[in-house]
């Protein structure tokens, strides 16, 4: 008999919060964590605005020790052990004693571009000669399950300790892991979350590409424009995001706050057939990934009443909108409520699913749909399927019930995630 699975846990490490409170304000309130950033001026990008965790060096000591931050140059991992750390003690779970490993908890952190700065500091070292001054953590700083075996060792999770990498859509593809280990048996809970690099080593090839927005570089907190008439290329983010799953019996026999249950979901890839490509996505990869959502989870089209996009500010939101359309058989004033959060995050790469799906569950302690930023000039191509009532421009008063959660990623891949309302009484 599956087990079913519930969200204890949030954590989050954002370019508009870092701690769940000013997150969860920052998209009530439509506040923006997109700046300019001196470095990328100088470094002569194109597009010199991104969105960044905002943390000061007293926080990150909270969290790492003086002989764990010494030679301590990787951002993901200051950003996953902050939102990893916070999402366990928000579920009101403690650390491991130091002589046994809690054998029941485990942990899926997915990274992407990681350990850049690092692995710069490493080729200067060794290039000069210093190969013995590279320092003890420089190994772990670049591999990529660098965050997960930080995260594993701080906890003492004794269960799964790994890392996934899915381009754009890694941090909803963990949840799906995460989920699918506690259903089966496998483990008790599961930490779940992934991270991204900031900086120029990271961004740098995606502004080579010319698909970030170029005239807003004195205008910062309008750039990013999801579902947008005027949308011209999405914000490069950073940060990350995590949550404790675990099976409802342990939920309930310790007495834990649940946020949602997650129904279930799907993931796939578009093979890069059929008008997909490694920065396209195949349309019918993408309807057949929400369609499997749906039916792993047991709930009908009409079930769903909330959206959380991927949105990324491109001209590819249209043909996003026009998936969910057909996925569901649904339009007009019959459509979802949707929205996107990187109107105010900008698009944190592996660290976005994630980051979004932390905010996509507060929207059920809220009983709230979060307002959709910089999209009061929306698409006619969005318009013409979906009416303008259903993108709420402000925070509206809804309890989402179910709620669909996407990621769709360079390389053509695909996830989709439905969360529920947590009911005792469902069998």
């Amino acid at each position: 008999m599956h087990r079913r699975v519930v969200v204890t846990g949030l954590g989050v490490c954002a370019p508009n919060g870092v701690d769940l409170e000013t997150f969860a304000q920052s998209l009530k309130n439509g506040t923006s964590g997109i700046a300019f950033h001196q470095q990328l001026a100088d470094l002569n990008f194109s597009c010199q605005i991104a969105g960044k965790p905002p943390l000061e060096e007293a926080h990150i000591q909270r969290y790492f020790s003086p002989l764990q931050l010494k030679g301590l140059n990787s951002s993901g991992i200051i950003y996953g052990v902050i939102a990893g750390t916070d999402a366990w003690k928000d579920a009101g779970l403690s650390y491991a004693p130091a002589a046994t490993p809690d054998w029941d908890s485990g942990i899926i952190f997915g990274a992407g571009i990681f350990g850049v700065d690092k692995f710069k500091d490493s080729i200067y070292t060794v290039d000069s000669g210093n190969v013995r001054r590279l320092g003890s953590t420089a190994v772990v700083q670049v591999m990529a399950s660098g965050v997960s075996v930080y995260l594993g060792s701080i906890l003492g999770c004794g269960n799964q300790v790994t890392t996934n990498s899915s381009a754009c859509s890694t941090g909803t593809e963990g949840i799906l892991l995460a989920y699918d280990r506690i259903r089966s048996g496998k483990a008790t809970r599961m930490l779940t979350g992934s991270t991204s690099d900031h900086g120029p080593y990271v961004w740098g090839g995606f502004d080579s590409m010319r698909i970030l927005p170029t005239r807003y570089n004195t205008n910062p907190t309008a750039a990013s424009r999801p579902m947008s008439a005027t949308a011209s290329g999405f914000v490069p983010g950073s940060g990350a995001g995590a949550m404790v799953l675990e099976s409802l019996d342990s939920a309930l026999e310790r007495g834990a706050r649940i946020y949602a249950e997650v129904l279930g979901g799907a993931v796939n890839n578009g093979g890069q057939r059929g008008g997909g490509t490694m920065t396209a996505p195949n349309s019918e990869a993408v309807q057949r990934c929400i369609v499997h959502a749906l039916k792993n989870a047991g709930v009908e089209n009409s079930d769903i009443d909330t959206i959380n996009g991927h949105l990324t500010a491109t001209s590819k939101d249209s043909e996003e909108i026009s998936n969910w359309a057909v996925a569901l058989d649904r339009s007009r004033k019959d459509f979802p409520y949707i929205n996107s959060f990187k109107g105010v995050l900008g698009h944190c790469l592996a660290a976005a699913g994630s980051i979004e799906g932390v905010g996509a569950i507060l929207q059920f302690r809220e009983g709230q749909v979060f307002g959709n930023v910089n999209c009061n000039d929306l698409d006619p191509r969005i318009t013409s399927i979906v009416d303008p009532s259903k993108i709420p421009q402000k925070t509206i008063a809804h309890s989402p019930e179910v709620l669909a959660k996407a990621s769709f990623g360079f390389g053509d891949v695909n996830a989709c995630v439905i969360f529920g309302a947590y009911n005792n009484e469902i069998d």
